[in-house]
This record gives C-alpha cells, structure tokens and sequence, in this order.
C-alpha cells in the first residue's frame, strides 16, 4: 500500500452541537422505535464502558433513512466519545484512511457510511486497524521503499450499509456485533412526528400525525421530511394546529395519495396495467417505460409497492397481485373486472 505525500483528507464531520432542523436524539430513551436493537446497543455500550474499553466493531444494515447514523452518535455521546462520520465512496486512496484512523483518539468510532461501495484497496487497511490497531503504509517508490507500521488509537468502526450482501466476507468478519434496522409501524412513526412537531414548536393532531406515518413508507427520515412540508402548507394557509384535513390537502399538493403512492409509484403501477395487463415485466423493461434507473426502482419503490401488497417479483418479472388488478385497472382504465 502506498501514501502519497499530500493526503487529501476527508470532510469530517464532528457530533453535530448546532442546532439543526430535526430534532436529534442524544440518548437511547429519546430514540423512538427500534425497541429490540436499541436495548442491545444499550447493553453493549454500558458494558464497554464500565471495561474501559472501545465498543466492538458494529455493522448495522437495512434500508436508507431508519437512523443508523444517529444510532451511532448516541453510542458516541453514552460512552462519552468523539465520532467521525464520513462516506465510503468518497474514499479514493489510501492515504485517505491512513489519515482519518491516525488522527482518532482512544475509543473514538468511527462511522463509515455505504462501507459496502468502499474500494477493496482502501478496505484493505482496515484489517489490520480493526484487528491490531495499526496500519502499515509504504513510504517511497521503487528500490527506495521501506514499510513502516504505523500504531493507531484503538477505536470502534461503526459500517452502515444498505446492502448487506455487497460486503466482502473478510471485512464482515471482523465486525463482533451484526445489526439489522427494520422498517418502523405507523404508531412508532406517528410518535417521531410528534416528537420533531414539538421540536419545531408545530401544533398537530395525534390523528394528523398518524396520517403522515402511513404516508412515510416506514421509514423516519420521511416522515420528517413530510412533517416540515406539511408545515410549510399549514403556515401558508394559517391554519393554527394542523388536523386530518390540512394534512390530507397538504399531501394531495405533494402527490402523495392517501396510502402514501407517489406520483412515480402511481406511474409504474399504471404502465404495468396499460403495457402488460398487470405483467410479469421485466425491470429493464419497467426502468425505461418510466424513466428511472434499475437501482432507484428496486430501492425506493419496490419494497413500499411490495409491503403495501401493490407489486411482487416473480421468476418471469414485476407484476401486480390478482387481488389488486381490477382495482388498478378500474382506476387507470376504467374497467370493471371480475376474477
């Protein structure tokens, strides 16, 4: 391995103290949802703690927007750490590791976001880092070379993923703790939205709050995301404390259908019915029809179209199950259809 002698060292990005607009856990009882993963997070960062040690190195996986990043920086702020946050695609040499591991403290974490998009040189070094805490770099070019072992802080890396299976065999295993993050019910995201609407000091109905849960796809970066547009309507139209009403005149501005279909959900739902009579089609097929890439499809529509029973994938192709179709084709066609 080598280290240029200019090392372009990430954006780091420290705990966060400003103020931003989500409201952001510092500790595992304002953290909502995720009951299971947060009591053994719980367990193992007062154990670490209490040894003196660093917390073990920690996969979590599952899809975007669930909270393994503000996982991680409630572990930091419990052990009383520093962490650093940075993103894997983004490093390209190297020397980009070497300089963020050798500049962490003791018991420090270490987040490294879509570790599974990491280059395989650079994930290399992390072996010996996360194994013996040090790194061996090389120094020079050609007869001129030498090795040296460069000694790190032991820390505690912390990978999230979105895609748990892309992640190489050796670098799995040197992870001591594997945590998956599953998808959030209506009422845990119905008790996030009321959290943020008391941060943002906005006044909302339990009932209000509940539609926005079923609308945010499981998933609370949405939901959030949903709160302050469904914010912004309800300030336009002066509207005091927002009830079912606002909140279903706000979604209906955005596009977004009392069971949280997006216009794009719609959009693929209705070429399968128009094209195909309800499939199976293929996602290629499906991708170009509605203008999306393959991996958007499968990342950001599917599972919501699938858990809502709307689309499921067989051998041949997407289709729509034979207890939605006639609905759907009433609805894009105009017809009745009995099966």
């Amino acid at each position: 391995m080598e280290i240029s002698h200019e090392i372009n060292i990430l954006s780091l990005q420290e705990t966060p103290e400003e103020k931003s607009h989500d409201f952001n856990p510092k500790t595992f009882d304002d953290y909502l949802g995720q009951k299971e993963l947060k009591e053994k997070l719980a367990v193992y960062t007062q154990a670490a703690k209490m040894r003196g040690e660093p917390l073990d190195h920690l996969l979590l996986f599952g899809p975007p927007g669930l909270g393994k990043t503000t996982l991680s920086q409630i572990m930091a702020h419990v052990m009383g750490v520093g962490i650093k946050i940075c993103s894997g695609p983004m490093m390209e040499r190297t020397g980009d590791l070497v300089a963020i591991l050798s500049s962490l403290d003791p018991k420090d974490i270490l987040f490294i976001d879509e570790i599974h998009r990491m280059p395989t040189n650079v994930e290399e070094v992390l072996y010996s880092a996360m194994e013996h805490f040090r790194v061996d770099i090389i120094i020079g070019q050609g007869a001129g070379a030498k090795s040296i072992n460069l000694p790190i802080h032991p820390f505690t890396l912390v990978g999230a993923t979105t895609k748990s299976g892309m992640i190489s065999a050796p670098l799995r295993s040197r992870f001591g703790i594997t945590e998956r993050l599953d998808f959030y019910s209506d009422d845990e995201l119905c008790q996030i939205i009321m959290q943020s609407a008391a941060f943002l000091s906005f006044s909302i109905t339990p009932s209000a709050s509940l539609t926005i849960a079923g609308c945010a796809r499981g998933t609370p970066r949405i939901a959030k995301k949903l709160l302050r547009r469904v914010r912004d309507f309800a300030q336009v139209s002066n509207h005091a404390v927002t009830d079912d009403a606002s909140v279903i005149q706000a979604l209906a501005f955005l596009g977004i259908d009392a069971e949280g279909l997006t216009k794009v959900d719609m959009l693929l739902l209705q070429k399968i019915v128009e094209h195909f009579n309800g499939g199976p089609v293929g996602l290629e097929t499906l991708a170009s029809l509605i203008g999306e890439d393959k991996e958007t499809i499968e990342t950001v529509y599917e599972p919501f179209l699938m858990r809502k029973g709307y689309l499921e994938k067989t051998p041949r192709g997407r289709q729509i199950p034979p207890k939605k179709l006639p609905w759907l084709k009433k609805r894009f066609l105009g017809q009745d259809c009995l099966f």
